[in-house]
């Protein structure tokens, strides 16, 4: 089930979200929505139960479609920087802190939907 988790979100995060999505779904719904459903249709290879599915695809608009990543930035690394970290590191080190901090949250709450749910 880790694989294949792994693969479905990677498929649906990074593949089938297009730049349209990318760039607006934290400021429009449209966009947000669009990609939590289309973030979704891999894991249906899985054959998850229904609430199964519909965590991951809630909980993935909730986490694109918000700063929530932000506010757990800013509430571990205490810091109210609009990053979440210290304005003396790098952007790019920010930037990829981030993206890592978003898919191990996916990756969390997707593996516990399938294996418990």
């Amino acid at each position: 089930i880790a694989m294949e988790q792994l693969l479905c979100h990677l498929v649906g995060d990074y593949i089938l979200q297009d730049d349209w999505m990318a760039q607006n779904k934290k400021t429009r719904s449209l966009p947000a929505v669009i990609h939590a459903v289309l973030y979704g249709l891999p894991f249906l290879l899985l054959r998850p139960s229904p609430v199964a599915l519909a965590v991951i695809v809630m909980t993935h608009l909730l986490i694109d479609g918000t700063p929530l990543v932000v506010w757990f930035l800013r509430l571990r690394n205490r810091t109210s920087n609009a990053t979440g970290f210290s304005p003396d590191r790098p952007i790019w080190l920010t930037v990829w802190l981030t993206i890592i901090t978003d898919n191990v949250i996916h990756l969390c709450i997707n593996y516990a939907a399938l294996r418990w749910l």
